[in-house]
């Protein structure tokens, strides 16, 4: 079995992928406007040997015609939620192996100025930057805010196609390999003839110009993607490199696995082109009762409300308008966050749950769907039986309480789980820590190198 791919999940807010965590008194998330806080996150999580850093983000908030939720803002739940491109630069700074990968929506702005952004990224970073593409995070409320209307959930997709074709020919076809020369003695820094204007009239985009930033080391960043309703496996298997998927019943992650692996083979990529991760909270302690204990005080602080407010801020449907002791309407559509609504979906055959049982579903589980509860032991069973039944490459580590989650994983769960060959070594335990860092891609895809593979339709845009 090759190693688990991890990651550590944050967003640059308070802390809390399920309930308010921010209110047990050993949480230290209410210091997100603090630089060294995050710096001190990237580090452990480098030092630890994690392959990236992922950040969730959105110009949204959870809310239903343009109003925040009561719930989400007294409990502070994706309220407050600030920009993380802001940081990477400097956690790329005081890190050497750690990758960085920040969701940007291709709804928001337009694609030469988010182009520029990571070309600049990729630079700062040495090639350990990936974008995670978005269409529409909590779209209503952000399209609010930006004064636009609700794109349809297909067509947002539609759209996203051509954004990222029109970034790609700014990546690859802007610059030839060669043409930056920077030779003093001729006065040349690069060669006019390997540099050209790309042209881009697609249907919801167009463009004339160069991108004003030089080849970086990936070229392309990684590009990341989480959709997995039907038209978002499309998207995943013709663009895709790693797609993050929400746990839950393994039959489910799995049949969620198996249908984004053939979007990629139905793309004409090999079905392992996509390193597919899910996201998992892991409650580890020394005994299970302690592992328990911390679970329960997790919940503890996990409202009704609260739960049912993230649930439509994230999909638009709003629970608590619904009959609590009936399923939801099997035929339920939402242009919004469509994959999480049809989690919950029944048949006309086969009802779905109760709407109370989805409210407290979701206040134990909340967006990542599996809670991973026990022992250093039980927890890596766990996670070996996940694996085997679903296919994932590895996980996404939410976090419940911060430093707490991640020093447990790290403390307790990584020795096990290194003791049984499932994951890489850190750098320190390695045979050779001086050996020079890799891009982000090349640690994720041993041996392929650092630009877009050929399978990758964006690899034929290259000018080279």
């Amino acid at each position: 079995m090759k190693p688990y791919v991890l990651a550590g999940f944050q967003m640059i807010g308070l802390n809390g992928m399920i309930g308010a965590s921010w209110l047990d008194p050993d949480d230290t998330s209410v210091a997100f406007t603090d630089l060294d806080y995050w710096i001190g996150i990237a580090r452990q999580l480098d030092d630890a040997g994690f392959d990236f850093l992922f950040f969730a983000d959105s110009y949204g908030f959870p809310g239903l015609d343009g109003e925040p939720l009561a719930a989400t803002v007294r409990e502070g739940r994706s309220i407050p939620q600030a920009d993380p491109v802001t940081v990477v630069s400097a956690l790329a700074a005081a890190t050497r192996d750690l990758g960085y990968v920040v969701t940007a929506s291709t709804t928001v702005e337009k694609p030469a100025a988010l182009a520029r952004r990571f070309a600049t990224l990729d630079h700062f970073t040495k090639g350990r930057i990936g974008w995670n593409i978005v269409t529409g995070s909590q779209g209503a409320t952000a399209a609010s805010l930006m004064g636009e209307e609700v794109t349809p959930h297909d067509l947002r997709y539609d759209k996203a196609d051509d954004y990222l074709e029109l970034c790609l020919k700014l990546w690859e076809s802007s610059w030839r390999t060669d043409a930056v020369v920077a030779d003093r003695a001729s006065g040349v820094w690069a060669d006019p003839e390997g540099v050209r204007s790309i042209s881009h009239d697609g249907p919801f985009h167009q463009a004339k110009g160069i991108l004003n930033v030089p080849p970086s080391p990936q070229r392309t960043p990684l590009l990341v993607q989480a959709g997995t309703s039907g038209r978002g496996c499309e998207y995943a298997g013709r663009n895709a490199e790693v797609v993050f998927v929400a746990g839950g019943p393994h039959e489910v992650v799995a049949r969620r696995v198996q249908n984004i692996r053939d979007a990629a083979v139905a793309a004409g990529r090999p079905a392992d082109s996509i390193t597919i991760v899910a996201g998992v909270m892991f409650l580890v302690a020394p005994t299970e009762e302690e592992a328990i204990a911390k679970h329960e005080r997790m919940l503890s602080l996990s409202s009704y409300d609260g739960a049912a407010a993230i649930f439509a801020g994230n999909t638009g449907v709003d629970l608590l308008q619904f009959d609590q002791d009936a399923p939801l309407p099997h035929d339920l559509s939402t242009e919004l966050g469509l994959s999480n609504l049809q989690r919950y979906l029944g048949t006309a055959e086969q009802p779905g749950p109760l709407v109370r049982e989805i409210v407290d579903d979701f206040r134990r589980t909340g967006l990542n769907g599996s809670v991973f509860v026990g022992t250093p032991e039980q927890v890596a069973d766990e996670t070996e039986a996940f694996v085997a039944a679903t296919g994932v490459d590895g996980f996404l580590v939410q976090p419940n309480v911060v430093p707490a989650t991640y020093d447990d994983f790290i403390g307790l769960l990584l020795p096990e789980l290194r003791a049984r060959g499932l994951v890489r070594e850190s750098r320190a335990d390695s045979a050779d820590p001086g050996a020079p860092a890799t891009t982000l891609r090349e640690r994720l895809f041993p041996g392929a190198g650092a630009h877009l593979p050929d399978t990758h339709y964006g690899a034929a845009l290259r000018w080279s």
